[in-house]
This record gives structure tokens, C-alpha cells and sequence, in this order.
């Protein structure tokens, strides 16, 4: 009996083990499979909302303004916050996505906020007597930034009867550092439809 209930327990062990299988799928095919476990922000909201946002910029007439005023802008970044409620909202992939589509569209210079700290820390470093005055940077030299981009998203949830709808709304806006004017503000939103039944998750 012992030696049954043992090759039982193996055989129950095997099956749950074999019933795991994974594979690699694209983004549209992550995106799709995902939207059956979760209405969570996905990175393909990331994608579309970043795409959307920088589109509405450049459609905008202070965008132009910006553009005769300072040619190609220096621009820094101040952190696009989350106001949702969700903790794990992905708000660094928001961040990295839209560096990456404000530098690959050629209309800016970035100013990198995190780098300019520990390049300060490097200077201040360079210039203490432990670097040969030859090749020390001088403090001083960084330039400065023409605009600023702020931004958050926010999330408001309806719910009823097991069914969701969260709209997600990304803000930015692009202000002149020396007048404290904006030059733009844009807005896109994510709208995500859940619904779940008494057996389910």
C-alpha cells in the first residue's frame, strides 16, 4: 500500500510538473495573452501612450514656438510621477520610453538629471587635488537647459456587477525654464475593460 500511495504521489508530482510550458511570443502576442490575466498598464500602453504623446507635441503649435526660440532645446527631464494608486505601476519604463523617443526624434538634447549628479560628484572629485590639473574638468562648464518636461498619470477605476474600467491619462507638459511659461501640454489616455464572474480570479 505504501509503495502504491508513493508512486501515486510521483505520478501526481510528474503531471504537475509537465503541465508548465513557456515560450518566447512578440510584443503584440505579450500584449494579448496578458490582457487574459490582467487589466494592469502593460508595456504596450507604454509604447502607444509615449508614441501618442510626442506626436501631440510636435502637432502643437507651441511646439514651434519652442522650436524658433531654441533651435534644438537642451531639455531636462523632471521624473513623469505616478498619481495612480497602484504601487507597482511601471512609472520607470513611462520615464525610460520617453527619453528614449524625445533623443531617437532628433528635436532635443537631454539633460540627464541622474547623470548630473554623480558627473558633479566626479568634477568635485577631479578638482580635490587627486587628479593632475592638466586633465581635471573645470566645475562650471555643464550647460544648462532651455526647457523642462513635467509629467503624471493618474488612474480613475469604475467598477460594477464583477466589471472594470480604468482609465489611465498621461500628462505632460513643457515649460521654459527662463520665463516659467509653458510652451505645451499634451494628454493621452489608456482606457482598459475587465470583467470577472463569481468563479474566476
Amino acid at each position: 500500500m505504501k509503495c502504491f500511495v508513493a508512486v501515486l504521489s510521483l505520478s501526481l508530482l510528474a503531471t504537475s510538473c509537465g503541465s508548465f510550458k513557456a515560450k518566447r511570443v512578440d510584443a503584440n502576442e505579450s500584449d494579448e495573452k496578458g490582457l487574459t490575466i490582467t487589466d494592469n498598464w502593460m508595456s504596450a500602453d507604454t509604447t502607444q501612450a509615449i508614441s501618442d504623446i510626442i506626436k501631440q507635441m510636435k502637432a502643437h503649435p507651441g511646439f514651434a514656438e519652442m522650436k524658433a526660440k531654441h533651435g534644438r532645446p537642451k531639455v531636462f527631464i523632471a521624473e513623469v510621477q505616478n498619481q495612480t494608486a497602484e504601487a507597482y505601476f511601471p512609472i520607470g519604463d513611462l520615464n525610460d520610453e520617453l527619453l528614449n523617443e524625445l533623443s531617437m526624434s532628433g528635436e532635443f538634447k537631454l539633460v540627464d538629471q541622474a547623470a548630473r549628479e554623480k558627473i558633479l560628484g566626479e568634477i568635485t572629485y577631479q578638482n580635490d587635488g587627486m587628479v593632475d590639473p592638466a586633465t581635471a574638468k573645470k566645475i562650471g562648464k555643464q550647460t544648462g537647459a532651455d526647457v523642462m518636461i513635467f509629467g503624471n498619470v493618474y488612474m480613475k477605476p469604475e467598477k460594477r456587477s464583477g466589471k472594470t474600467l480604468k482609465e489611465y491619462s498621461v500628462n505632460i507638459r513643457l515649460t521654459d525654464i527662463e520665463s516659467a511659461t509653458e510652451f505645451l501640454r499634451t494628454r493621452t489616455k489608456v482606457n482598459k475593460y475587465s470583467e470577472k464572474n463569481a468563479t474566476s480570479w
